[in-house]
C-alpha cells in the first residue's frame, strides 16, 4: 500500500503533487509557537504507524485499530487526501524539526452548526502541552473561518489527561454516553463537552485560553 501511494505520487508532476494541499483552502496550514499543523502526507507514514501502534492510544480513541500497521497508516493518509475522514485532518508536527507527533481534526455534524474535535498524540510527546497548543490553534481556526456555533469534544471517562486538555480549552461538560471503540471491540463510556462561540469570544478577550 505504501509503495503504491509513493508510486502514484511520483508519477505526477511537482505542480500536481502540491494540488491536494492547495485544494484544502478551507483547511489552511496552522502555526503555533512550537507546532506546524498541515495535511498528512506519505512522508508521515512510518512515524504514524510507529506512534499509533500503541494500545494506550488506541484504547482511548474511537476509530483507531490495534495493532496499527504501516498499511493502516498508508490507508489513513490516502483517505485523508480523498476527504474521506472528517472535514479537516491535520498532522501535528514540531516547528523546529518537522517531527511528526500525532493528529488532530474536526468533523462536521449533520446540523451544520456543530463540528467535533478529535486528537491523539504519540506517547513520547505526552505531558508537554502539545495537544493543548494544537487544539487552541484548531479551535481558533474553526471559529474564525467557519459559520458554526459550537465545537464538541469527547473523551473516555478514564482518560484524565484528555479531559484536562478539553477543560483547558474552555469546553463545558454536557453529559455522559457510550461510543463504539474499534480497538476495544465494544462500547465504552465517554464524557461529552461543548465550547460555544460566545464562550470562546469571552475566553479570548479575557486571555483565558492561553
Amino acid at each position: 500500500m505504501q509503495t503504491e501511494l509513493l508510486r502514484e505520487d511520483q508519477s505526477r508532476s511537482p505542480k500536481e503533487r502540491l494540488r491536494p494541499e492547495r485544494s484544502r483552502t478551507d483547511c489552511p496550514i496552522l502555526l503555533s509557537p512550537r507546532l506546524v499543523m498541515r495535511a498528512p502526507h506519505e512522508d508521515d507514514i512510518d512515524a504514524l504507524a510507529h506512534l499509533a501502534n500503541n494500545a494506550n492510544i488506541a484504547n482511548m480513541v474511537a476509530r483507531m485499530p490495534h495493532p496499527y500497521m504501516v498499511a493502516d497508516a498508508a490507508d489513513f493518509v490516502r483517505r485523508t487526501r480523498a476527504g474521506a475522514i472528517g472535514k479537516c485532518v491535520y498532522a501535528i508536527t514540531k516547528a523546529d524539526n518537522g517531527a511528526f507527533l500525532g493528529c488532530c481534526g474536526i468533523e462536521p455534524h449533520e446540523d451544520g452548526r456543530t463540528v467535533e474535535l478529535g486528537y491523539w498524540l504519540g506517547e513520547p510527546y505526552w505531558n508537554q502541552g502539545y495537544v493543548t497548543e494544537a487544539a487552541h490553534a484548531l479551535i481558533d481556526m474553526v471559529f474564525r473561518t467557519r459559520d458554526v456555533e459550537q465545537i464538541d469534544a469527547r473523551c473516555r471517562v478514564m482518560n484524565i489527561p484528555s479531559r484536562r486538555v478539553i477543560q483547558k480549552c474552555g469546553f463545558q461538560f454536557q453529559a455522559t454516553g457510550m461510543v463504539q471503540s474499534l480497538a476495544v471491540g465494544g462500547m465504552v463510556p465517554v464524557e461529552w463537552y461543548r465550547l460555544d462561540r460566545k464562550t470562546w469570544v469571552s475566553l479570548k478577550s479575557w486571555g483565558g485560553m492561553r
